[in-house]
């Protein structure tokens, strides 16, 4: 598969911070991409040296097969970008605004009208006289997604586009990045891994400035299979006491225990049982719980990171094999099923 955005061997420094440490990291042409880090990580430093809104220190960028990352006003109508908190002229009305933002890419005429007309409907926003200033946050973001689309660019660029939306206008807005997979590559930026599962389906997990973790979500998931056991007890309580009588690595969080293990399941499964009963534990419910993007990120964050050969050498070697993993999982800490 293409790729339509490569970086390689970037870094980044602001002051005495260290943001990105030789990143390197590829966005396949048509994903969606899911780039996601805690807060501080660097996400949006990347994105905005790949829009040439800030300058790195070493390292290049190709975007579309051409060096990228340098402001290229010719660039610009190729690449959309939301930035997480848009800004608008409040005194105007969708359609100004829009037709303000056209002009300033060089659209004109007929030609910039029907696109508004269309943007405005993709993301369900009215073409009437409301001016912007009355808008919630929601519409907000929506206006901000139409005036990234109005160009009709090759590469859209959202920056924690859902961190600020309430659970409607979350559901919303991926509904429409999902809408969009097949017309333009998307790289959006969140801390909220729901999301990324969702409607992404590549990933890159940012730490300490690498890319720590890069590949499909069934490869990552393959990668850093964790399979548990989820024990439903009657209260926290009974739980507490669940995880002392499994001992080892199960947790307790409220009425659930979760049992990491290792083997086949419906053995773990009968030893977690076994155990329960030898403590006269009466389970409310057990069952099997596949890996998650929230166990990926915290297996991967925890990990120490550093610019070391040794690390990037990985990288090469995983980039040869299609899938970059900097680490691997060890299943020390879970059940081990004969």
């Amino acid at each position: 598969m293409r790729n339509l955005v490569e970086l390689h061997d970037i870094s980044k420094r602001f002051g005495a911070k260290q943001v990105l440490d030789h990143l390197t990291m590829a966005v396949p042409e048509g994903s969606i991409y899911g780039f996601v880090g805690k807060n501080g990580a660097g996400k949006t430093t990347t994105m905005r040296l790949i829009l040439g809104l800030e300058r790195m220190d070493a390292g290049t960028i190709m975007f579309n097969d051409a060096p990228a990352g340098d402001p290229h006003p010719e660039s610009f109508p190729t690449i959309g970008y939301l930035p997480d908190v848009p800004t608008f002229y409040d005194d105007m009305t969708p359609r100004e605004y829009l037709t303000l933002a056209g002009q300033l890419a060089g659209m004109r005429g007929a030609a910039l009208a029907d696109r508004c007309q269309t943007v405005l409907k993709l993301v369900g926003l009215p073409s009437d006289r409301r001016r912007i200033r009355g808008f919630s946050r929601g519409m907000k973001q929506r206006l901000g997604i139409a005036q990234a689309l109005l160009t009709e660019p090759q590469l859209l660029i959202c920056d924690e586009p859902t961190s600020a939306l309430d659970p409607s206008g979350r559901n919303d807005f991926l509904a429409l990045l999902a809408s969009l997979r097949h017309d333009m590559t998307i790289i959006f930026s969140t801390h909220i891994l729901s999301d990324v599962e969702r409607v992404a389906d590549h990933v890159g997990i940012l730490n300490g400035g690498q890319l720590q973790a890069e590949g499909t979500l069934a490869e990552l998931r393959q990668r850093y299979a964790r399979p548990r056991i989820a024990v439903q007890m009657a209260d926290a309580l009974a739980a507490g006491q669940a995880a002392t009588a499994l001992g080892g690595p199960a947790t307790a969080a409220g009425a659930r225990v979760d049992v990491p293990y290792a083997g086949e399941a419906a053995a773990a499964m009968k030893m977690v049982m076994q155990a329960l009963a030898a403590a006269d534990l009466i389970p409310v419910a057990l069952a099997q719980q596949s890996t998650t993007l929230d166990d990926i990120f915290m297996e991967v964050v925890k990990w120490p990171t550093c610019g070391s050969s040794s690390i990037r050498n990985a990288s090469l070697l995983g980039a040869a094999t299609g899938f970059s993993c900097l680490a691997s999982f060890s299943c020390s800490s879970a059940w081990k099923v004969p």
